[in-house]
């Protein structure tokens, strides 16, 4: 019996920081679950989050967001250099992809880091140990990030929808899409259900 989970978002989006608990608690239910997290470049700095979305997520979840954060919410976010890096880290070190999103996720929405330059990455770097390559850094998505990209579009068109974040749950040959939005309150809520999926 194999299970996948399937998790689409973007690092600098507000839902998607809402919803990474919920794979962090899956992870840590199912070691055996294989997570596949793929970062979906919405943000490419013609585009904000806006305050009213924030609060929607405030009200729905128990993460908080710094005043840092909440200053510059309506500025155009970037989160292209994130892409590059998590979609790296995916290939070579994809035991670290969770933890360096959480540490990304942890960097922009409470420190108020724009993670929009190569420069906004040295701390995280350093803190990580991580030898970042300089392909990562360009301002455009790097190739495997683009190829990323098409296997989002491809399990968009499967799933119906190209709304984001997405958890799509796979065991052996069905396939579900979590109602992620009735978790976001109480993260450990969602093992419970998945049990029962993987048991039926």
């Amino acid at each position: 019996m194999s299970s996948e989970l399937y998790f689409i978002y973007d690092s600098h989006c507000p839902w998607s920081y809402a919803a990474t608990p919920l794979v962090l608690a899956l992870e840590n239910a199912f070691p055996d679950m294989e997570i596949n997290a793929w970062h979906c470049a919405h943000y490419d700095g013609g585009n904000s989050v806006g305050f009213n979305t924030l609060k929607s997520v405030e009200q729905e979840s128990d993460v908080a967001f710094s005043q840092d954060y909440v200053r510059f919410v309506d500025s155009p976010k970037n989160s292209i250099i994130s892409a590059n890096l998590l979609t790296w880290i995916a290939a070579k070190q994809p035991e670290k992809l969770l933890p360096v999103l959480q540490a990304l996720q942890h960097a922009h929405f409470v420190e108020g880091n724009s993670l929009g330059k190569k420069i906004d990455f040295t701390e995280l770097a350093e803190t990580l140990k991580l030898s970042i390559p300089n392909k990562v850094f360009k301002e455009e998505l790097s190739k495997d990030a683009m190829f990323v990209q098409s296997d989002i579009s491809e399990l968009q068109g499967f799933m119906g929808t190209a709304s984001f974040p997405a958890l799509l749950l796979v065991h052996n040959d069905n396939a579900v899409l979590l109602n992620h939005a009735q978790y976001l309150s109480n993260p450990q809520s969602i093992v419970a259900d998945i049990e029962k999926q993987l048991q039926g």
